[in-house]
Parts: C-alpha cells; structure tokens; sequence
C-alpha cells in the first residue's frame, strides 16, 4: 500500500505566540523623541545598519506609482543617492515606470529590511534628475549593464530571447572597443519627500511609528497608533 503522505507546510505562517514575539523581536534602539527632526539622518542611520545586517540589496525599495487611468503599479528598483534634496533613482524613461512619473509626478517608495524588523515609507514629489548626475552615474555602471541599456525596449513587447541577444550583439559590435554613451531615454528621478514614516517592530504587535511631514525646509514629528 502507498505510504500517506505527509501534509504539506502551510504557505502562509501562523501567527506568532507570546514567546515568538519577545524572542524575535529586534533588540535596537527605540525611534527618536518627537524633537529630533532629521529623518534623512535617521534614515542615513537605519541604511547604515541594514547595508551591515540585509543579506543583500539593502538599498532596494518598492516604488508605486499610477498609470494614465489611477491604476496603481508598484515595483522594486534600486536606490542610488540619498540626501536632503531625495531619494534618486535611474532607469528607462520610456518604460512603464518612467512614462508614469512623467505624467504623473509624484510617487511613494517602501523600504523593509527584514533583519532588522524595520520599515520606512516616502511619499512625494518626483523630478528628473540632472544631465549631469545621470552621466555620472552611468559612467559607474559595467560596460555590459550599459549595453543591456541600449538593446532593451523596457517594458515593450518581446517575441522571444533570442530577439533581445540579437539586439545585444548589434549594440556591442556598434560600440566597439570605445566609450557607450548614455542614450537620451535613460536617465533617473530624485522624489523629494513630503512625508516619511518609520516603523519598528515591538512585541505583541505593539510597533513604533513615526512620521515627519515637510513644511517648506523644516519637517515636524508626530507619532501613529500601530
């Protein structure tokens, strides 16, 4: 007779008990008092300790934004500049992501680092980033991620593989030995938050949060009921 089998692990997690909680629970500093008004430092300081602790990709977040009917879309890039003026990020103007920000400037970004049980979410306006800051970064970019950017039609149609190596090997056998330039379509953002919120895991569901909301180049501080 065939053996039963086993049942299967449930795809979804219970949820935790008592003692899962005080013994998962990440044991970090509590949030800031409601005075400390920098939460581009604090953030600076959260990335710091997730670049140390994420086992990779601590700079990645989703980003949401809206299509031409308000349909949301969201997807994970890769944050690449930080400072007072934003988060900035590269890619393909002409993909989906970079047609709605053009249209539609204004995005949020959510940034969850597992290992630390923590989470900061950005709300704001979105800009094109410089000429010249896009040059820099491309630059930095492998010759081989740079002619990736020239063959890919970004979030157009592909009949199959085959069609995209094709276009990878023109570009290469284009450029040569020689410089690849930045093509006019790739480029980046910068969105300049209005609000972020920072949340950390507390036992029995009993999280930390918050939120600074920008008034002109000061930022006030409130904190949320989890």
């Amino acid at each position: 007779m065939p053996k039963p089998s086993k049942p299967s692990k449930p795809l979804i997690p219970s949820s935790p008990s008592e003692a899962d909680y005080l013994a998962n629970v990440a044991a970090a500093e509590p949030l800031p008092a409601i005075g400390d008004r920098d939460p581009i430092a604090l953030f600076e300081r959260w990335l710091a300790e997730a670049v140390k602790a994420e086992p990779n990709d601590a700079n990645a977040m989703t980003l949401a934004t809206v299509d031409a009917d308000g349909m949301p879309d969201a997807r994970m890039v890769l944050l690449k500049g930080v400072d007072a003026s934003g988060f900035a990020f590269f890619t393909n103007f002409e993909s989906a992501k970079g047609r709605e920000l053009l249209a539609h400037p204004k995005a949020a970004l959510v940034f969850h680092w597992k290992s630390l049980r923590r989470q900061v979410r950005v709300r704001g306006e979105v800009s094109p980033v410089s000429d010249a800051e896009a040059d820099a970064y491309w630059a930095t970019r492998a010759r081989s991620a740079q002619i990736g950017a020239w063959a890919s039609e970004q979030s157009r149609d592909l009949p199959d593989r085959l069609a995209f190596e094709r276009r990878i090997a023109e570009m290469a056998l284009k450029f040569g030995v020689g410089a690849v330039p930045r093509p006019s379509r790739w480029s980046g953002f910068r969105v300049s938050p209005t609000t972020m919120e920072f949340w950390r895991d507390r036992p029995f569901r009993l999280h930390e949060r918050l939120v600074f909301d920008r008034a002109g180049e000061s930022w006030s501080a409130r904190r949320l009921y989890p």
